[in-house]
């Protein structure tokens, strides 16, 4: 009896420890009493083995779902139905701990007569009937509880869809929900319906599908048509259309001239900026007499100081953090920045930087030491940065212990080496080094042995110098002088700017 039921669709409930199972009966041996399930499901997801086993001890429900067989079906007799009292119209088999099985039948129309189930077209199989056969108690446990699941009336998937044809031809069949209820029952049909081993076990072959296109066919034959119809070419495969950047103009240009500044004598050194551009370095008399000429025309000395200042100042805002630490939100971090300044014009330069610095809410400490008699500009400008929040002190013992978080130096100058012998100028170069804050110096000079102190940026004005190493990274900014004015001195002049009046410059 074991090898009736290979190759029949079973389900077994092992309980909340092992779940449920779902596969097709490979193996039924009555010695061991095991059950093999070969292609199982275990709680609906398909299993990485091929095939499992179960003890009878760990089955507590055991359901058939289908039976092999095309034409074959079994009743249920009279007397499994007097014993219960039930109408045999379905059953299931639920097991004890005992492992003793148990016939419980599903109450439903009365009937004295067995009835035929009617099975779905789509199935190939039939469905089961129930047996009228009362098994002797010497057969083994599993052939006992596989001959009493054949008396199911179907698995409980089925049952909904079922429910209206096993009831007996005299009784009055209740009327349908609707319509709809019936519609979406036939999609659930079309859906769910389709057996087991319908389903591919192999993966889709794109690959294969995709050979099956010919791309090149089809773009020659869009090709030929839109020719003959005049329509625009989407272009093909092997005619890509040019991809430009963002900032690329689409319509054809002039090549790209990167020389655009010659000076009048060969150059120890060369810069270039973030486009590309050749920025040639100047002599300190060819820049000393480019600044002489355009205060000719009318760039004063007032006009450049302020240039130098609005310029420096943007450059230092920037260092500090730009809008990311100078907003409403960081008032508790407010920077500083210790501005170091000389009796001369450079110094000039460096205090018109802090005057602009202080109106944007930045802590300036300015130092300057005291000389009995000042320039002219540096007395206009300690005019106007006293109206600001700045702080100036003119000894080392005032400037703060701690590291500010930039500072500026305007000590040296291209003239008057002699100051750089001064106590004040030394004791400033000592506290500039030893305060560990990163350096800004605003037109060093070129000669390496006139800096004291070593920068992390410079900031050139109009052309730069030959700067050497301890200059740092090397900044230009525009201060203004016209075209014609560098013509004027020798020098053929295409402003390297751009959009803006400070930019980097690389060495070459």
């Amino acid at each position: 009896m074991a090898s009736d039921w290979l190759g029949s669709i079973v389900s077994i409930n092992c309980g909340d420890s092992l779940g449920v199972y779902q596969g097709r009966v490979s193996a039924v041996d009555q010695v061991s009493q095991t059950i093999s399930l070969t292609r199982p499901f275990h709680n609906g997801v398909k299993c990485l083995v091929p095939e499992v086993t179960f003890r009878a001890g760990d089955i507590i429900e055991l359901k058939i779902l289908e039976i092999p067989g095309s034409g074959d079906t079994q009743q249920c007799g009279d007397s499994q139905q007097t014993e219960l009292g039930l109408p045999g119209v379905g059953c299931q088999v639920g097991i004890n701990q005992n492992g003793t099985g148990k016939l419980l039948k599903k109450p439903t129309a009365s009937s004295s007569a067995p009835q035929n189930i009617p099975k779905r077209a789509d199935i190939k199989t039939q469905d089961v009937a129930i047996s009228p056969q009362q098994q002797p108690c010497s057969k083994s446990y599993v052939d006992r509880h596989m001959e009493s699941l054949s008396q199911s009336k179907s698995f409980r998937r089925r049952h909904n869809s079922w429910s209206s044809s096993s009831r007996h031809p005299n009784q009055a069949t209740p009327k349908k929900s609707g319509l709809k209820n019936g519609q979406m029952k036939n999609k659930d049909d079309e859906c769910f319906g389709d057996d087991i081993e319908e389903i591919p076990d192999t993966d889709f072959d794109f690959e294969g599908n995709l050979a099956l296109f010919d791309k090149a066919a089809v773009f020659e034959e869009i090709d030929t048509y839109e020719r003959r119809s005049g329509t625009r070419s989407r272009g093909t495969p092997n005619e890509r259309p040019t991809r430009y950047r963002h900032d690329e103009n689409i319509l054809e240009s002039e090549p790209i001239v990167y020389r655009r500044i010659m000076v009048p004598q060969n150059t120890s050194k060369e810069f270039c900026t973030d486009s590309g551009l050749v920025v040639p370095s100047v002599s300190y008399e060819l820049h000393k007499k480019l600044l002489s000429v355009a205060e000719k025309h009318g760039l004063t000395l007032e006009r450049r100081l302020e240039m130098t200042g609005v310029c420096a100042s943007q450059m230092a805002l920037t260092l500090l953090g730009g809008p990311n630490r100078l907003n409403p939100k960081n008032v508790h971090q407010r920077p500083t920045v210790a501005l170091l300044c000389g009796p001369h014009v450079k110094g000039a330069q460096g205090i018109s930087c802090g005057r602009h610095l202080a109106n944007h809410d930045v802590h300036v400490i300015l130092f300057l030491p005291n000389f009995v008699k000042m320039l002219e500009s540096i007395t206009n400008e300690l005019s106007l940065f006293s109206k600001t929040q700045g702080q100036q002190v003119s000894s080392l013992k005032d400037l703060p212990t701690s590291p500010v978080d930039l500072v500026i130096n305007c000590l040296d100058c291209h003239e008057n080496a002699f100051l750089r012998d001064q106590p004040w100028y030394k004791a400033a170069v000592d506290w500039a080094n030893q305060n560990r804050a990163p350096v800004l110096s605003i037109d060093p000079p070129m000669c390496e042995a006139e800096l004291g102190i070593d920068a992390k940026w410079s900031l050139a004005l109009g052309l730069p110098l030959p700067l050497g190493e301890r200059a740092g990274r090397v900044y230009l900014c525009d201060i203004g002088i016209p075209q014609q004015v560098f013509q004027e001195v020798g020098i053929n002049y295409r402003s390297p700017f751009g959009c803006k009046f400070v930019i980097p410059l690389h060495s070459t």
